[in-house]
């Protein structure tokens, strides 16, 4: 949940200064879990990768196959910057990401043009991501309701128009009749199965972690939506019996421990500040 080194940031500054997401709304509630965010993200990715342009650009331009560990954290520090960054330097730290994907472009193996800053394409990056959060913490954390499920989806709209995405989903329904349309377009690929090899064996949690990582991995694939879930690189992957009752309690455990000084305690911290009020206790 901490930032990489080179991108520290101190979330408790300005004093006062609101997010793009709502103070304690259920952003705030779903990425202040470790598990549900692991989860969540390689759901999102999962997703991003069944997706041929989308695919492509990130397969061709992203460090991911190096540092796979690093090019984790690196897009984690955004996501925290989204959610509970001042929205002054959530802003700043979009334009900046908008302007390297003005530089991603090119040809899929299909023979698709593509281009990363395509309203369409930035429109399914949201949703997916969007989707694999909020569906990691119902699943695995605490159930949502529906208004909350629609509400996770609206809090992220500021940040995706901010990106580029004019009609990403506001609410699960939304989600729904995207993930849909996109569906035919959906596939497998040689890359799907090499992301999973990777994130096995990649050292991306800690080490006292590391031999949860498979674990949380499975979880992932387990709440990956059709048809993405039965691809053949992915059919008959996801958990085994009576693992959901573990990354449950991991969740849980997860979601009652100190957080520390991340990005949400400071967040909250920050606006406390400007409003006279104590935070809430950690």
């Amino acid at each position: 949940m901490r930032p990489p080194e080179g991108m520290a940031f101190d979330f408790s500054q300005p004093a006062g200064e609101p997010a793009l997401t709502p103070a304690h709304g259920v952003s705030w509630r779903v990425f202040a879990n470790p598990v549900s965010l692991f989860v969540g993200g390689v759901v999102a990715v999962l997703l991003e990768l069944a997706e041929p342009s989308v695919r492509t650009g990130v397969w061709e331009y992203s460090s991911f196959r190096r540092d796979p560990g690093m090019r984790l954290r690196r897009t984690g520090s955004a996501a925290m910057m989204t959610v509970y960054g001042p929205r002054s330097a959530a802003r700043q730290m979009i334009a900046k990401v908008v302007r390297m994907h003005g530089h991603v472009a090119g040809i899929t193996p299909g023979g698709r043009a593509y281009r990363a800053n395509d309203p369409h394409l930035l429109d399914w990056v949201h949703a997916t991501a969007a989707f694999g959060f909020t569906e990691a913490y119902h699943r695995y954390v605490q159930a949502l309701s529906t208004a909350e499920k629609d509400a996770a989806f609206a809090e992220g709209a500021p940040s995706a128009r901010l990106y580029g995405a004019s009609g990403a989903p506001e609410s699960w329904s939304e989600w729904e009749a995207l993930l849909g349309a996109t569906a035919p377009g959906l596939e497998g690929s040689a890359i799907l199965h090499e992301f999973l090899k990777i994130m096995a064996g990649a050292p991306i949690l800690p080490a006292p972690l590391r031999p949860l990582q498979g674990l949380l991995v499975r979880a992932a694939l387990e709440i990956t939506p059709e048809p993405v879930r039965s691809l053949p690189q992915l059919r008959g992957r996801g958990l085994r019996f009576g693992e959901a009752a573990l990354v449950r309690t991991l969740a849980r455990v997860a979601a009652r421990l100190p957080l520390g000084d991340t990005p949400p305690v400071q967040a909250a911290r920050r606006l406390a500040a400007g409003s006279g009020d104590a935070p809430p206790r950690s």
